[in-house]
């Protein structure tokens, strides 16, 4: 298997969407979930609203009956949509969230950088975690 093939068989699995879309479902119900970097987040900015559960966590901070589940994850019939830096690590998470059970789960094509060049929401990051706060157990940005 290729990464191309990778891609592919993910990408068939999960709901993608324009950045325009997934900012009309968040505005409807529907949760972001970001999972890049804080440092990403320092540098470009946040979606408002969204949740922050880095990429190295997610599993565990969604996976029903985990114990590190974060409270903002309902459960596997929330529609959940991811959002990376560019659309490629959202789109392979998605496909995992899509294989623990949630089944509409989502991702934004091109990412934060296509969201943002959309002209859509963006605010400056919240302060980082304090030491010893778990990553990605906070609740939504502001």
């Amino acid at each position: 298997m290729t990464l191309d093939d990778l891609l592919r068989r993910a990408s068939e699995s999960i709901d993608r969407l324009a950045p325009a879309e997934a900012y009309e479902e968040a505005r409807t119900g529907a949760l972001l979930v970001d999972i890049r970097s804080e440092l990403s987040r320092e540098r470009d900015g946040i979606v408002p609203g969204s949740l922050h559960i880095p990429r190295t966590v997610l599993e565990w901070r969604v996976a029903p009956g985990s114990a590190w589940r974060n409270p903002a994850i309902a459960g596997p019939d929330q529609r959940l949509i991811v959002i990376c830096d560019h659309g490629y690590s959202s789109l392979l998470a998605a496909a995992t969230l899509a294989e623990l059970g949630f089944v509409r789960a989502a991702d934004v094509i091109g990412g934060f950088e296509a969201w943002r060049d959309a002209g859509l929401p963006v605010a400056a990051a919240p302060v980082p975690a304090a030491p010893g706060e778990l990553p990605g157990s906070r609740g939504p940005d502001v």
